[in-house]
């Protein structure tokens, strides 16, 4: 039983049916606990006197337990989405590709732009960076924090754009 464990002499006791029963004797608390077949939990110690409760500690421990199973599965992890482009790209494409940037933004993920470059094509960074900023334009009705501005990385020009209030 946890019963035990409660060193302070008094405790502000609230029993299985919700009633407040005010401060009382750990004795007497401990009794009235027993006489229901149930145990006495301190569900706040960090209060003068404790406050405890008459109640089953196993499925006290399973509904604690499976609300935070709940909290965690509507938790939402931002995820880094990345879109890859040739600074090459038809229209149709292009429109595509940002269309995905708007749904993952809308989803609350970060996106990384990356437009690539291959061999000689690395002499034309600055249409590169012209297809980054065209998509910037394109963006200007959507909500985004610039997370890391056009830059080289390699033969790749990258950009990485969040949500509004993901960090």
């Amino acid at each position: 039983m946890i019963n035990e464990r409660i060193k302070s002499k008094e405790v502000r006791l609230i029993d299985d049916e919700g009633v407040n029963h005010g401060v009382i004797k750990t004795s007497e608390a401990l009794s009235m606990a027993i006489a229901k077949d149930l145990d006495l939990v301190i569900v706040s110690p960090d209060q003068e006197p404790p406050v405890a409760k008459i109640l089953d500690y196993g499925k006290y421990k399973f509904e604690s337990e499976k609300r935070a199973k709940d909290a965690r599965k509507k938790q939402h992890t931002v995820e880094l989405k990345e879109v890859k482009m040739r600074y090459k790209i038809d229209t149709h494409d292009y429109d595509v590709k940002v269309k995905n940037i708007k749904k993952f933004l809308l989803a609350g993920n970060k996106v990384k732009i990356m437009v690539m470059l291959k061999g000689r094509e690395i002499q034309h960074t600055n249409l590169a960076f012209d297809l980054i900023k065209r998509i910037t334009e394109d963006l200007q009705d959507e909500n985004y924090i610039l997370e890391k501005k056009a830059s080289m990385e390699g033969k790749n020009a990258v950009m990485i754009i969040g949500p509004v209030g993901a960090s």
